[in-house]
């Protein structure tokens, strides 16, 4: 009897989300583990932005259909800066 050849496995690591549509963030409060991949998609009617409570983070203004990709590497309080009202945050897990 012969022994199957060994088969490599790929680790993917997890993206999570944050939606803008109608004038939020969704969730608002998103619960990542350290490193995660964090994508805003902004699928509103007009451009944002995310922009850290301490300003340390921040993107770039995104487009309608756009994206922003963030590393997840310490837990951030942001907001939309051209809509201050826009508020969210992403929590590490213990």
């Amino acid at each position: 009897m012969e022994n199957p050849a060994p088969t490599a496995t790929k680790t993917v690591a997890k993206v999570d989300t944050v939606l803008i549509r109608q004038m939020k963030f969704n969730p608002q409060e998103l619960h990542v583990d350290k490193g995660a991949t964090v994508v805003f998609v902004n699928k509103d009617v007009v451009a944002h932005d995310v922009t850290s409570k301490d300003k340390k983070t921040y993107s770039d203004t995104i487009k309608v259909n756009h994206s922003w990709t963030w590393v997840a590497n310490d837990s951030m309080s942001y907001k939309c800066s051209i809509h201050p009202t826009m508020l969210g945050k992403v929590l590490l897990n213990p």
